[in-house]
């Protein structure tokens, strides 16, 4: 039986953490159904939370219910897929004209470095997924624009879903720790162009290997 921390969150969250990490990871496919009886058997608990669960991910974006098959986990097409990377792209370029225009916080530039440092020392594709959204988060925040979080929010769980088929082909988290890198060195000297133009690239990396994995 899972172990839960009952001081920590209600429990409606905390399982659906755990099964966000398990779609995260591939555990859970697209199109699978989600079994309440499975996981209150698993943690010990009655129904009530597990439905609760459910529902913050439907809220998510993660799963959905269909009529008379239950909730499932939502697969996105390849147009959706390439829509959510693109907005993401749109956004963070948005983000670094609004850094270009007000200049960059450097208590948000230390938390990138220290995310760096996390990212670093992480094997794991699921983690440092996380991580990398993080870091991408911190970009985000400096642009001190709400219209500009809310909308990258709303991208959320589904994007980092996406994102973890993306470093799970090899080389691509050496290849991201780089990049990552050079744009905090970039926002600290203040080299807003080369930063841009980075990101891009970055992004649109991100991109092009989504597309190639789902053609093979």
């Amino acid at each position: 039986m899972t172990q839960i921390d009952l001081s920590n969150n209600s429990l409606s969250n905390q399982i659906a953490e755990r099964i966000t990490e398990q779609i995260i990871k591939g555990e859970l496919k697209p199109g699978d159904k989600l079994v309440e009886s499975m996981y209150a058997e698993e943690f010990g608990i009655s129904r009530a939370p597990i439905r609760e669960a459910f529902l913050l991910l439907t809220i998510e974006g993660l799963v959905e219910k269909i009529p008379r098959k239950g909730t499932v986990v939502k697969g996105y097409t390849e147009l959706e897929i390439y829509d959510l990377l693109k907005i993401r792209m749109n956004l963070e370029s948005l983000a670094v004209e609004r850094i270009t225009e007000q200049g960059a916080d450097s208590a948000i530039i230390s938390k990138m470095e220290d995310l760096l440092k996390l990212m670093q020392n992480e094997k794991g594709t699921s983690h440092y997924a996380r991580l990398n959204q993080s870091f991408h988060q911190c970009i985000i925040e400096m642009s001190k624009s709400k219209v500009i979080k809310d909308m990258y929010a709303r991208l959320g769980l589904p994007l980092l879903s996406i994102q973890h088929v993306s470093f799970s082909r090899e080389g691509n988290i050496e290849k991201s720790i780089k990049e990552h890198s050079l744009l905090i060195n970039y926002l600290k000297n203040n080299q807003m162009t080369k930063l841009s133009e980075l990101l891009y690239k970055h992004n649109n990396d991100v991109l092009i290997g989504i597309k190639e994995k789902l053609h093979n």
